[in-house]
Formats: structure tokens, C-alpha cells, sequence
């Protein structure tokens, strides 16, 4: 007689499967990249600035995360960016200094802080690696030191191919 094989992956409540692309903000990304309205890339005159900032269609950039950011090696004040981002603000969803993988880092950041850990008290997690979508390894970072002091065990990758992380004593 044949033994039965039971599948203890799909039959274990207490394994909870954890995938940070399922917490991915919906929105268009753009870098706004200022050199273009630097004299010769490299040299910020606030009068002209100032002009080419207020005669902008700001409303483009509704409901987006934008990257503010300079391509070139000019030396930009940081009152630039305020200026900029005060513009941004009554459009956009995010705005920070940066590349766009500063603003995934800090939109991850944001949302991991403030993730409810409760249903992941003493349960056996996998963190899901493989993503489609833009996640920066930081998360990863965050997620397990927000994990780790509740999870009861911790793995990375897909049920059927898991790297044991963490165990708790």
C-alpha cells in the first residue's frame, strides 16, 4: 500500500507567504531632471530659474511620484529643490531628491514602517525574492528587521525553494 503524500506547504496555516510587490504604490514615476534649465547645464541663475518654475504646467504631474534630480555635476542650492517640490506638492503623490530608485527605497520605507505585523505573530514566514516589479533590496532589509522579532521562523524565496533566514530560539 502506498504511503500518502501530503503537501506541507499548502497545508500549513501557520505559513505565511510575504510578497513586497503586493505593496507597491499604483503611479506613474517620473525624474524631473533640472539640468535642462540650468545656463549651459551647470550654472543655476535663480531670475531665470525662478521663471522657467513658474511658467511650468505643474498640473502634468498629477498623481505621480517625481524624482528630482540633476544629471549633470552643477552644484544645485538647496533652496532649488524646495522651490521646486513647493510647486509639486498640490500635484504630485511624493516628491524627494534623488534617482528613482531613491523614491522606490523611500516609498518602501514608508510602507514597511507602517505595516501591521500583528497577523504575523509566531507564524512561519517566506519572503517572496522574485519580483516583477521595482522593488529595491533595502525593503528587504526593513521588512525582515520589522519581521524578525515576531516571526517565529523566517525563509526567503518560493515554498518549493526556500533559503532559511532566520529561526528563533
Amino acid at each position: 500500500m502506498a504511503e500518502e503524500i501530503i503537501n506541507r506547504v499548502a497545508d500549513n496555516k501557520n505559513l505565511i507567504t510575504f510578497d513586497l510587490e503586493d505593496y507597491y504604490p499604483d503611479g506613474k514615476r517620473i525624474v524631473f531632471d533640472i539640468q535642462n534649465w540650468l545656463y549651459e547645464g551647470l550654472i543655476l541663475r535663480e531670475k531665470e530659474f525662478r521663471k522657467q518654475v513658474s511658467d511650468h504646467n505643474w498640473s502634468q504631474y498629477q498623481n505621480t511620484y517625481v524624482a528630482l534630480y540633476c544629471s549633470t555635476d552643477a552644484i544645485i542650492p538647496g533652496w532649488a529643490y524646495l522651490l521646486l517640490s513647493s510647486y509639486l506638492i498640490p500635484f504630485a503623490k511624493k516628491v524627494v531628491v534623488g534617482t528613482l530608485e531613491n523614491l522606490e527605497t523611500l516609498l518602501y520605507s514608508n510602507i514597511i514602517q507602517n505595516l501591521d505585523t500583528s497577523p504575523y505573530q509566531d507564524k512561519f514566514m517566506i519572503i517572496k525574492g522574485c519580483a516583477n516589479k521595482p522593488v529595491p533590496e533595502s525593503a528587504y532589509i526593513e521588512l525582515i528587521q520589522k519581521l524578525q522579532p515576531i516571526a517565529k521562523n523566517i525563509m526567503y524565496g518560493e515554498a518549493c525553494s526556500s533559503v532559511p533566514i532566520y529561526k528563533r530560539k
